[in-house]
């Protein structure tokens, strides 16, 4: 019962303090569930990334999720989901309820600018934590530039072109080299 109730206050305070949604909420994640509580592992926090994003719903929620599946079961699953989800709901219900207008507030809309560059901040933490933990090989990097470079020039040239379009185009040629370097790995192993 003790993991259940920690679960839940854990992404409780992940949902209540992170603006910015899912990608935000991802090095909070880690910083709590990897580094300072070790639930899960670095490469299990890169896995329910990788999943969580290729999903349907919010990263944040399915990390959660994840994450508490594997550390309580189903019970987990339901508390880690229950804790993120929960304050968010509560702020916006809240805020919707008494504050109609509640932008036009010059001291809360400055804040939100404020918000607004902390986010982007810890959006590219976790990236930059990401990156630097991925395994030293040039396939994974070379695949994640070349889809980065993709899509900066997409959004540049705003051309009409889908980012799950552009991930499974990622993933189909990982598959095939995948699948090349197994071939050749057989035909090596086979010749000796």
């Amino acid at each position: 019962m003790n993991i259940l109730i920690s679960l839940f206050l854990t992404f409780s305070k992940i949902g209540l303090f992170t603006f910015g949604g899912g990608y935000a909420m991802i090095s909070m994640i880690e910083n709590e569930c990897v580094e300072h509580r070790k639930w899960i592992s670095h490469d299990d926090m890169m896995n329910i990334t990788v999943i969580a994003e290729s999903t349907p719903g919010p990263i944040a929620i399915n990390c959660a999720t994840f994450t508490g599946y594997k550390k309580a079961g189903f019970a987990g699953a339901v508390a880690a989901t229950l804790g993120i989800v929960v304050p968010s709901f509560t702020v916006i219900y809240l805020i919707s309820m008494f504050l109609g207008n509640f932008l036009k507030f010059t001291l809360i809309a400055n804040a939100f600018k404020g918000i607004k560059i902390a986010v982007g901040i810890l959006i590219l933490n976790a990236a930059v934590t990401m990156v630097r933990k991925m395994p030293r090989k040039k396939l994974p990097k070379t695949i994640m530039f070349c889809s980065g470079a993709a899509m900066l020039c997409i959004h540049i040239f705003d051309w009409n072109f889908s980012s799950v379009s552009l991930m499974l185009l990622a993933a189909v040629i990982s598959l095939v080299i995948f699948m090349i370097n197994g071939i050749s790995e057989q035909k090596g192993s086979v010749g000796k």
